[in-house]
Order: C-alpha cells, then sequence, then structure tokens
C-alpha cells in the first residue's frame, strides 16, 4: 500500500510538473511569436510596450488586493526615498531591455532574437563579477567562451542578417545583465519586502512606464500621433482590434511572469532553468517551420554551441548549491529562461509559511 502511494504521488508530481511547463512554454512561447506577428502590422514597439507595461501593473495591483482581502494582511507600499533611490536603477535597466527587445522585432527574426538573447547570460556573468556577486573560475570562462563563440556561429553569413536588429537585440541583452545584476541585488535587501513577485511587479512598472516615455515620445511619439490607428483614427472597429491586441499582449505578459512563479514555487529553478533551455530548442523548431526562417547548419552548430555553454552553467550552479551548505535557492519567477540562473538565494518568513521566491518581469 506504501509504495503505491508513493507511485501515484511520482506521478502526480511529474503530471504537474509537465503540465506548468507546458503552461509556461505556451506563454513564454507564445508571447514571442505574438509580438513579432503584431509589429508587422504595428510598427510602434515602445508604445506596444508600455501599454503591456500599464496591463501588468493593473493585474498586479488587482491580485495584491485579493491577497490583501484573503490573508487580512497589508502588502508592502515603499517609501519614495527607498522607491527612488533603490527601485529607480533596476525599473530604468528593466524598462530599456523589455523595450528594446521588442524594438527588435521591427527588423530580426524571432530565431535571430531567441538565439542573441540567451546570450545575456555572457553579460550576466560579466556583471556578477565586477559587482562580486560571483567569483572567477575557469568554468565561467569556459561557459563565456562557449556562448560567444556559439553566437558568433550562428550570425556568421546569417542570410537573414539585420545589423540594425541584431544591434538592438544585443543592446538589450548587455542591458540585461545590469537589469538581473541590480535585480539580484534589489532582492537580497530583506528590508525592503520586495520578495514576492507580485509586490516586485506592482512597484517596478510605474517607473518602467517613466522611464521608456522619453525613447517612446522621440522615436514613435509624432509617427503614432498621426496614425490612423490610434489617434487619427476612421475606422473605430479597427481601433478597437488594435487596442485589444495590444491589451492581449499585455496579458500574455504578465501570465508569462505568473506560469514561471507557479512553475519554480512547485518544482524548483532548476527546473525553470531546463526548462527554459529546451524551450529555446522548440523556439527554433517553430520559427523554422512556421515562419520559415532560415538556419544553416553552421548556425544550429552555434546554436548548439550555445547551449551547451548554458547548460554548463545550470550545472555548475546546482553542484554549487548542494556543494556549499549555503542557502536554498531562490524560488519564483523568472523573465526569461536564461536570466534566472544567477540569482541567488534569499528567505522570508510570513507567520508560518516559508515563502521563497525569484523577481520576475513579464517579458517578454
Amino acid at each position: 500500500m506504501g509504495r503505491w502511494a508513493l507511485d501515484v504521488a511520482f506521478v502526480w508530481k511529474a503530471v504537474l510538473t509537465l503540465g506548468l511547463v507546458l503552461l509556461y512554454y505556451c506563454f513564454s512561447i507564445g508571447i514571442t511569436f505574438y509580438n513579432k506577428w503584431l509589429t508587422k502590422s504595428f510598427h510602434f514597439p515602445l508604445f506596444m510596450t508600455m501599454l503591456h507595461l500599464a496591463v501588468i501593473f493593473l493585474f498586479s495591483a488587482l491580485s495584491r488586493a485579493l491577497v490583501q482581502c484573503s490573508s487580512h494582511r497589508a502588502r508592502v507600499v515603499l517609501s519614495w526615498a527607498d522607491y527612488l533611490r533603490r527601485v529607480a536603477p533596476t525599473a530604468l535597466a528593466t524598462a530599456l531591455d523589455v523595450g528594446l527587445s521588442n524594438w527588435s522585432f521591427l527588423y530580426v527574426t524571432v530565431s535571430l532574437y531567441t538565439m542573441t538573447k540567451s546570450s545575456a547570460v555572457l553579460f550576466i556573468l560579466i556583471f556578477s563579477l565586477i559587482f562580486k556577486l560571483e567569483e572567477l573560475r575557469a568554468a565561467l570562462v569556459l561557459v563565456v567562451l562557449l556562448i560567444a563563440g556559439g553566437l558568433f556561429m550562428f550570425t556568421y553569413k546569417s542570410t537573414q542578417f539585420n545589423v540594425e536588429g541584431f544591434a538592438l537585440v544585443l543592446g538589450a541583452s548587455f542591458i540585461g545583465g545590469i537589469r538581473w545584476t541590480l535585480t539580484q541585488m534589489l532582492l537580497q535587501k530583506a528590508e525592503l519586502g520586495l520578495q514576492n513577485p507580485i509586490d516586485t511587479m506592482f512597484h517596478l512598472q510605474p517607473l518602467m512606464f517613466l522611464g521608456l516615455f522619453p525613447l517612446f515620445a522621440v522615436f514613435e511619439g509624432l509617427h503614432l500621433s498621426t496614425s490612423e490607428k490610434i489617434f487619427r483614427f476612421q475606422d473605430t472597429g479597427l481601433l478597437l482590434r488594435v487596442l485589444g491586441s495590444l491589451f492581449l499582449g499585455g496579458i500574455l505578459a504578465f501570465g508569462l511572469g505568473f506560469s514561471e512563479f507557479l512553475l519554480v514555487s512547485r518544482t524548483s529553478s532548476l527546473t525553470l532553468s531546463i526548462a527554459g533551455i529546451f524551450k529555446e530548442v522548440c523556439t527554433l523548431l517553430l520559427a523554422a517551420h512556421l515562419l520559415g526562417d532560415q538556419i544553416s547548419l553552421l548556425n544550429w552548430l552555434g546554436f548548439a554551441l550555445c547551449l551547451s555553454g548554458i547548460s554548463l552553467h545550470v550545472a555548475l550552479k546546482a553542484l554549487h548549491s548542494r556543494g556549499d551548505g549555503g542557502p536554498k535557492p531562490l524560488k519564483g519567477m523568472g523573465s526569461s529562461p536564461d536570466l534566472e540562473l544567477l540569482l541567488r538565494s534569499s528567505q522570508q518568513e510570513e507567520g508560518d509559511n516559508e515563502e521563497e521566491y525569484f523577481v520576475a518581469q513579464g517579458q517578454q
């Protein structure tokens, strides 16, 4: 009887994990293809991103209110001093990362975007070394070489390579390294009480919106104000369809963060990291099959080389977390599968329940 109960529990956990992974894949892969599809007809990616931020803020505020009503415990609200001094740098870096990523969809294919964004681990490692969040080891140097070499091979003589779009994605990956280094430092400040991802999203979105607005005003403001799809619309039905499409993207962005949280809170951050690696493969296969992205054998070899570097990094993290006897890896949410790999542990107790979280920013 006991053996049967263990088998049932194992099968149930496996089915639950598979279901959560598939849910995460639906939101993560879905928002990538959705943003690419939308930018083909709606050429205002910064405005699209700002509307997504507003939707995420709305849903995170609603979630906070529901949790507060059910638990009868007030949610954290930062003072203006802490908000501007400690949260603003992270919010600005996150806004630029997400904004440039969505902007690049105007120029690059999904496959090139996916591969280049995978290089974010490279920049995270570099900035972690600069801020002394990581120690320089030979294995980390090997990870950097594998990812950099894979990125070079994937973009070398690519038939659908676009310099402007590649620069935007690479810039987003570079800023992503700063973003996640700052995020890690922010999470380690337990006195702020932002370990819960819903609270983090709630506090980040307004500053992200304000940080992205100047870029939007310069590059899209005038064109959007004269566009018949928004402000000078003549067809109400077209306007509603455009706004509905943008709102749906915001729901996908929030759903991505929430699905990541569910996956990690029910399993582990290592599960999310491994699932993220396979998600990259699925994204490239779908891009080649559905969108006709042209990927040569050399490009595939470069992608495999990059994934081997990311996989090595995940394995090193897993061994390190088991061997150092330190705190357990932080559970929670991540923004993209290659970014949650470096965030360290932090624990917070609320009443009798222990909550461990990763920060998330919907992304996109």
